[in-house]
Order: C-alpha cells, then sequence, then structure tokens
C-alpha cells in the first residue's frame, strides 16, 4: 500500500475542503476532476450524477478533457449492476470484467475506441443504499492500467464525495423549484460576468461591495444588473431574488 508524503496529504485535504465548501455543486465536481488529476495520471474523466426521477439513469455530467459521452450508452455498459446496487466502491474496469471480452463489447466500441481510450477507473458514489453518482478516469490506448496505488487515493474520497451528493439530493428532492447559480446563467444565457454579478446579489451584496469585489465601476455594474433583470424577465432585486429562489 502506497505510503503518503507530505504533498499527497496537503493535496487529498485540498480536495475533501473543497468538496464540502464550493456551493455550487456542478462547480465542485469540475473541480475535484482538475485536482485528482494531480494525484492520479489520467487523461480524460467524467462524473455523472444519478438521475432523479427515474431509478436507473445518469444525467447532468461534467467532463475534463472529453465531451462526457458514456452516459449516452448507459444501457450498454456491462457493469450497471454495480453501479445501481447501492454500494460506494472504487475499481478498475479489468477488475470485474476480461480486457479481451471488454474489447469485444458494444458499449467499448462506441464509448473508448472512439476516444483512443483503453483502461478506466471507476468511482460509485452511493449512501443509504442509494446510488448518487459515477466519475470514470479514462487512460489512452498504450498506457498502462491503473494501479492499486490509485483506488488507495481515491478511495480516501469516495465518502466525502458521497455525502455531499447526498445532501444535494435531498435539497433538490425538498426544494425542487430553486435554480442553482450555474443553472440560472446557463438557462438566461448570462455572459460570465454577468454570472458573477449574479452571484454577489444573490450573496445580498451592496452594489458598493460588488463594485469592490469585482474591480468595477458603479456604471459597469449597473450595466451588467439591467442586463441580467432583462434576461430573467425581472424589473428589480426582489422580483430577481423570487425568480432565482422559486424558479418561477
Amino acid at each position: 500500500m502506497k505510503t503518503l508524503d507530505t504533498n499527497d496529504w496537503l493535496m487529498l485535504n485540498s480536495i475533501i475542503y473543497k468538496i464540502y465548501t464550493i456551493e455550487d455543486e456542478k462547480e465542485m465536481r469540475t473541480l475535484f476532476l482538475e485536482q485528482l488529476k494531480m494525484l492520479i495520471d489520467f487523461d480524460a474523466a467524467d462524473f455523472y450524477l444519478a438521475a432523479d426521477d427515474r431509478e436507473f439513469g445518469l444525467e447532468n455530467p461534467v467532463s475534463y478533457n472529453c465531451d462526457g459521452v458514456s452516459g449516452e450508452y448507459d444501457e450498454l455498459d456491462y457493469s450497471r449492476g454495480i453501479l445501481y446496487g447501492g454500494k460506494s466502491m472504487v475499481y478498475r474496469e479489468t477488475d470485474i470484467i476480461d480486457d479481451e471480452k471488454r474489447k469485444e463489447s458494444e458499449y467499448y466500441q462506441k464509448v473508448y475506441k472512439p476516444n483512443n481510450w483503453h483502461y478506466s477507473m471507476q468511482i460509485v458514489l452511493a449512501k443509504d443504499k442509494q446510488f448518487l453518482g459515477l466519475a470514470t478516469l479514462y487512460r489512452s490506448i498504450g498506457k498502462d492500467n491503473f494501479e492499486y496505488d490509485d483506488i488507495f487515493f481515491v478511495d480516501m474520497l469516495r465518502d466525502h464525495l458521497s455525502f455531499r451528493l447526498s445532501k444535494e439530493r435531498q435539497m433538490r428532492l425538498n426544494n425542487p423549484h430553486k435554480w442553482t447559480i450555474v443553472g440560472a446563467a446557463e438557462e438566461f444565457q448570462l455572459t460570465k460576468r454577468e454570472e458573477m454579478v449574479l452571484q454577489c446579489i444573490m450573496e445580498g451584496k451592496s452594489k458598493e461591495e460588488i463594485c469592490d469585489q469585482l474591480v468595477i465601476s458603479i456604471n459597469t455594474f449597473k450595466k451588467h444588473s439591467l442586463n441580467i433583470y432583462r434576461k430573467l424577465g425581472v424589473n428589480n432585486r426582489v422580483q430577481l431574488f423570487k425568480k432565482i429562489l422559486e424558479k418561477e
């Protein structure tokens, strides 16, 4: 088993801290993949959530260096029984199926081969027998398989991820009519700067505080605010809060 050095511990602690403190769950998953790359060698990755509206299914992917296509072929995945079994685990795909059989499968031909991937490691996330999500790390053809040391690293993070995703799922189910800032920005086609202004507004900051934080003038703030109001179809902050919090 790998002995962790100081840098390993610092990176693991940084990842765990971000799992719990980054407010937007989608941003958290994106940064998780980016930081994990500093601990483990992989060429691409995707991270899906379990579908809320059906028993089996994947949705809402984030990805690293790929388009997150694996969820489109979920029904062909030979590991479906493990994914939806309600238990968190980390494994290499070669641990559950012979490598030659993998290469002959339709799933391999449609997901792995077009992307020049061969080996992969999967992180199945679950809590209280509820499947919550799946992250998959891919290595390109010609590279060696993942090692047990790689599994050891990720195994130290999976329970933290499962806990965070469980809380997020509970909030979605209890309050399905609430936008996230990122979700509202995507839905109403806000620019990145407008999204940052919206985030500050939703945090209750004054226009002076927002200008100081974003290093913009009052006139620039007013311009961004008016664009946000126009795109969301509201006239003031009260209507804006109602729009975001109640997803009208």
